[in-house]
């Protein structure tokens, strides 16, 4: 249990007892790369996370232990910057946001790890931010509010880290709400949440193993072109700001003012946005087929017209259309690479994890990871 590790290494390394608080990784059932456009996104914080254990010392340093890399880190508190690649950067880039909003961070001694597979594109590094925030929040008693945690943690990823992560990752993180998953609206950061109890199912991950070196730059270019569509709108109407003031009909009125690639990224976007909303009444009424549906429309979306998916990803999204044990399948993130979120009946779970460890392997020489989730309360004291 990684809590009880964490305790004991805490007192080996430190010498007392740490106060223990946790931030789990997440998912996202369906509203990809919506969350640049000011769309709707639908995600979940899992049974996979961050324990970090913490107390305060009597110097000017924080003095870190990782389990999972066996190492420590020490940073003083007046004089630090980003190391880049380094894992201690996220958290001296909380510390930063937090001495920036005027809060005296003291010393501390901190021992951390998870369990949340590193580089499956469920976050472990918003949930390592979080997991810091809250520790220092509670350690320091802040009474720092959960939406300034959430923003803390996304900029210290912004100014730290140097990834423009959109603020779904933290969101969740922080928000997530046992048995149930989140509707964020990206603009305005409204949320709610819908249940989704799954008595007779699992939610499985399937891990391609499989990052192709397109993601970053497409990442980039499609930004670009979602941004094309709308400058091409505005034209018509200039209060338009994102493609989320769009429909298809607005589409339609401009689409020979753009290229058939540019109509196709806006026309994935609006009709994702569409497919958020349409899931949320779903969830709503029970009705897990309806939803699973959902998911394969957006993996087709993202494969067909935004096309951030790969061989290996629709590989595996079709193997599963056909079983009727199957509820939903789709490609889960930034694409190219990665996990497929499937919904799948328990009892079916093993087998169709030897079938597609299989073909897989067959078709592509590599063996697949797989990871059964459960969704789960966010940040909190363990």
């Amino acid at each position: 249990m990684i809590t009880e590790k964490i305790r004991s290494v805490f007192l080996q390394t430190f010498g007392e007892s740490p106060l223990l608080c946790h931030s789990p990784g997440r998912i996202n059932l369906i509203g990809e790369h919506t969350d640049y456009n000011g769309g709707y996104v639908m995600p979940a914080a899992i049974d996979k996370k961050m324990v970090v254990g913490i107390a305060s010392n009597d110097g000017n340093q924080g003095r870190i232990h990782s389990i999972d890399f066996d190492e420590d880190f020490t940073f003083d508190l007046s004089s630090f910057s980003p190391k880049k690649g380094h894992w201690g950067t996220y958290i001296m880039g909380v510390v930063a946001q937090f001495q920036q909003a005027g809060y005296p961070v003291k010393g501390f001694d901190m021992v951390f790890g998870g369990d949340i597979p590193v580089g499956a594109g469920l976050s472990s590094s918003a949930a390592l931010e979080c997991a810091v925030g809250f520790a220092l929040s509670e350690l320091f008693h802040f009474e720092i509010p959960q939406r300034s945690l959430i923003h803390y943690a996304q900029k210290a990823e912004h100014v730290f880290a140097g990834v423009q992560c959109g603020i779904m990752d933290q969101f969740a993180s922080v928000m997530g709400k046992k048995d149930h998953v989140i509707r964020l609206d990206c603009r305005s950061l409204d949320y709610r949440h819908f249940p989704l109890v799954l008595p007779h199912h699992s939610i499985l991950l399937i891990d391609t193993q499989v990052k192709h070196s397109l993601a970053d730059s497409a990442y980039n270019q499609r930004r670009l072109e979602c941004q094309e569509g709308v400058i091409a709108a505005q034209k018509i109407n200039p209060e338009i700001q994102s493609l989320r003031d769009m429909d298809l009909g607005i589409l339609a009125s401009i689409q020979h003012e753009v290229s058939d690639i540019v109509f196709n990224r806006c026309k994935y976007i609006i009709e994702e946005n569409e497919r958020v909303l349409t899931a949320s009444t779903l969830l709503d009424n029970n009705d897990l087929e309806g939803f699973g549906e959902k998911m394969y429309g957006s993996h087709e979306g993202l494969s067909k017209l935004y096309e951030v998916s790969c061989d290996e990803l629709d590989f595996l999204v079709d193997f599963t259309k056909d079983l009727p044990y199957v509820l939903g399948s789709r490609m889960m993130g930034g694409g190219f690479g990665g996990c497929t979120i499937n919904i799948v009946e328990k009892e079916n779970v093993p087998s169709l994890q030897q079938e597609i460890e299989t073909a897989f392997e067959s078709k592509f020489g590599v063996n697949p990871k797989f990871y059964e989730v459960s969704l789960e309360d966010g940040t909190g004291l363990v």
